[in-house]
């Protein structure tokens, strides 16, 4: 589907010679009939609507539009020799700068109007790019720069003021509007702060009752004899304006040179490749001497549609050269010259299509173009801004209401809620469970670090050579081991109690050789202690930094007030925590002491009893298979084939024992029942009573630690920040000596929520402006 259509049927065409063939036989395309029917272009009706559809376009461009969504533009491009800017001064009828180099160096939007009995120009500036060439987003800043301008001749200078003004954004648009142009020169050679190039737009709206409304935007002339850096800006522009689906694109194509050679055809066919939305302007045929027969006939055959087809063809023009823009001569005087050439020169006088030469039919042409998209594309603005305008109010809508009650009351409240939502916290009674689930983890890897501290007793003369003696159950059983537990044979721990002998006895086993063992394990404890505490500790930062922020994250003034103030009180009942736990470990390095005797003589017996086991199965060089409990002997020896099954002795004995009156008993009872080891009796007891002692205070330390710390930490921190915490915000509230000013600061909005609820506020101010336009426009 064809997106760009002309807007009327195009009359008032010149009279064509009588030998020119139809246009049907050239494959020239007419403009076709449309949605104005059969409503003449020159007509008062037409010029009102054309007039309306242009001037809605022009109040949605100064609001911003163009920056958001794409609206229905022409675009003049080319290279600087391309007669560019004599194309624009015989569109708009005013003289643009001239001089040698690059002379436009932003956009120049132009905006002419019938609708006047006298001609006047009036020149705003439109900044609604940043200094990196990014869409503003706040509202675009358009100003008047200058008086109206009545007088054609002063238009070149004026305009070079302001363009002097949009490069230098830093600089008063004040400052250019009495330079001469020699002073804007001198200005331009001495700033060092100047833009090479600008986004930011010089707006001209020219009311002309001799011109045809039309509207267009002349950009800056591609070049390539610069440096990269020019080259590559220059380009990039054109690139942002053409490659938007609503653009129109007049690329200017001087006659002299191959149209394969035109940067401006290159970019144009990159951005519309399909030629649906672009027009070629052919400039200085006069360029084409009488011998460049070859020449020629190319660009007829371009004309006539045979090579690079455009949808919407090409116009050619001949624009006045110097002498003739000496001369000032008018704008009806030139168009005659232009026409005068075309009808007298070959091979452009017998072409059939003669609207396709001069300066009239393609103003006229375009304009109907562009007025006839602006109003087919009505509807699709009107989505977008309407989706705009939603999205709009969403991001609004995510923004905190504003404050409506007396500040001190939202302070109050917001702190009651802070010390509740943390207490519910410790105590695991909110909904959130972090701060449990988190701590339980870590409690329970210090336990597993606690056990992994456990002793390495193996009841043989050669140690290395055997494996660790397992834990009696596998709640007191660790994967690894603590890397700081010494392995110790029979031997070592004689060692031991040689060392600890003193005025003991004959017979007794010194008690020093057991507190020293203890010892071993004990002092191991406070590493894995101290490690637990300092990753309790940065949950509760995580917490109390989540908390913070969601209770007083929105007023940045409090949020900061309230984390400096819980900060101290933190950072001592973290000390208090670490002192508490000191002191719990410290108890079990003295006495060596427990009350629980039953577990513990139990703990000691099993020992002792599975560390004469090893030795034993050690000395028969058998190990003993654990068996359920046994009542008394069965006299079935075979099994249901017949064969006789071979019962291990340890079933023999238990069966034996039943008859004696001793049921019920278990394969893991028998070494009690072995005699004591005449050459390492002693060391069995000590490795047996350490083991079960240290059984006891595992259990013991893996509990205590972690209430010391939720006590000590977490609910004597929840207790003091519910007091202090207010008492603190008074005391600052009223050091200041004025506390209403002092609690309006605390609930002050966020510099960055505030900047964004105003840009989005003025963006909603902006597109319910555009909305109003295109619907009453609509209606």
């Amino acid at each position: 589907m064809n997106k760009f259509t002309f807007g009327s049927r195009l009359k008032n065409t010149r009279k064509r010679a009588s030998s020119h063939s139809s246009s049907t036989s050239t494959g020239m395309q007419t403009p076709p009939d449309d949605i104005w029917g059969d409503l003449d272009l020159s007509s008062t009706e037409y010029a009102r609507k054309r007039r309306e559809l242009m001037q809605l376009i022009n109040d949605l461009r100064s609001l911003g539009a163009d920056t958001m969504i794409s609206l229905p533009s022409i675009v003049v491009i080319g290279s600087q020799s391309a007669g560019k800017s004599s194309l624009v001064e015989a569109v708009s009828g005013v003289n643009v700068p001239r001089d040698s180099g690059t002379c436009t160096r932003c956009p120049m939007e132009c905006t002419m109007s019938s609708n006047a009995t006298t001609w006047s120009c009036n020149i705003k500036l439109r900044f609604d790019h940043d200094l990196s060439g990014r869409s503003s987003s706040s509202t675009p800043r358009e100003t008047a720069f200058g008086p109206a301008i009545t007088d054609k001749n002063l238009v070149d200078v004026w305009l070079r003021r302001a363009q002097t003004a949009i490069l230098n954004p830093d600089q008063v648009p004040e400052t250019f509007h009495k330079m001469s142009i020699q002073e804007l020169k001198d200005f331009a050679a001495a700033s060092t702060n100047s833009l090479p190039f600008s986004r930011n737009v010089v707006s001209l709206f020219i009311e002309d009752p001799s011109a045809t409304d039309l509207s267009f935007v002349d950009l800056p002339g591609l070049i390539q004899n610069d440096a990269q850096h020019v080259v590559n800006l220059v380009r990039e522009l054109t690139e942002y304006y053409i490659n938007k689906e609503n653009t129109i694109i007049l690329t200017t194509i001087p006659m002299s040179d191959d149209i394969q050679n035109q940067q401006s055809v290159t970019l144009a066919r990159t951005a519309d490749p399909e030629g649906e939305r672009t027009i070629g302007v052919l400039t200085k045929p006069d360029m084409l001497g009488d011998g460049a027969v070859g020449s020629k006939k190319n660009w007829l055959d371009v004309i006539e549609g045979r090579q690079h087809p455009l949808k919407h063809g090409y116009y050619c023009v001949r624009l006045p050269d110097d002498a003739q823009r000496a001369q000032r001569l008018s704008r009806g005087e030139l168009q005659r010259i232009a026409e005068e050439y075309f009808d007298t020169t070959l091979p452009w006088k017998d072409v059939a299509e003669r609207r396709r030469f001069g300066i009239s039919g393609f103003v006229s042409d375009i304009s109907a173009l562009l007025v006839c998209h602006i109003k087919k594309v009505i509807p699709k603005l009107k989505e977008d801004i309407e989706q705009l305008l939603s999205t709009c109010l969403e991001d609004i809508g995510t923004l905190p209401e504003r404050l409506n009650v007396d500040p001190q009351i939202e302070v109050l409240v917001r702190v009651n809620k802070f010390c509740d939502a943390f207490k519910g916290a410790v105590t695991g009674a909110s909904s959130d469970k972090t701060l449990a689930q988190h701590n339980r983890a870590l409690y329970a890897i210090f336990a597993h670090d606690i056990r992994a501290t456990s002793p390495d007793f193996r009841p043989f003369e050669d140690p290395e050579q055997h494996c660790s003696i397992d834990a009696l159950d596998s709640e007191e059983h660790a994967t690894t081991r603590n890397d700081q537990v010494q392995t110790m044979g029979l031997y070592d721990v004689r060692e031991t109690i040689e060392e600890s002998i003193s005025w003991e006895l004959p017979g007794n086993i010194p008690y020093e050789a057991k507190t020293r063992l203890i010892c071993q394990f004990t002092t191991l404890w406070s590493s894995p202690a101290e490690s637990c505490l300092t990753s309790i500790n940065d949950v509760l930062d995580d917490i109390i930094q989540q908390l913070v922020k969601t209770h007083f994250g929105r007023f940045k003034v409090l949020h900061n007030l309230v984390s400096d103030l819980i900060r101290p009180d933190i950072e001592e009942y973290k000390t208090k925590a670490l002192a508490a736990i000191k002191t719990t470990l410290g108890i079990e390095t003295f006495p060596i002491y427990t009350q629980n005797l039953q577990d513990y003589q139990s703990l000691r017996e099993r020992w002792l009893a599975k560390y004469r086991k090893a030795r034993q199965t050690l000395e028969d060089g058998r190990i003993l298979q654990p068996t359920g409990a046994y009542s008394g002997p069965h006299s079935n020896h075979a099994n249901g084939h017949g064969r006789a099954i071979d019962i291990p002795p340890e079933v023999h004995a238990l069966a034996y024992l039943a008859q004696a009156g001793y049921g019920k008993l278990t394969v893991d009872d028998l070494p009690r029942l072995l005699p004591p080891d005449e050459r390492f009796e002693d060391e069995l007891i000590v490795m047996a009573d350490v083991r079960a002692y240290f059984t006891i205070a595992c259990k013991r330390v893996i509990d205590t630690v972690p209430l010391k710390i939720e006590q000590s930490l977490h609910q004597a921190l929840a207790e003091k920040l519910s007091v202090s915490l207010l008492q603190l915000l008074i005391a600052d509230t009223t050091s200041t000596g004025n506390s209403a000013d002092r609690m309006n600061e605390l609930v002050s909005e966020d510099p960055a929520v505030e900047a964004k609820r105003s840009r989005l506020e003025a963006l909603k101010t902006r597109l319910q402006e555009m909305r109003r336009k295109l619907v009453n426009f609509a209606n």
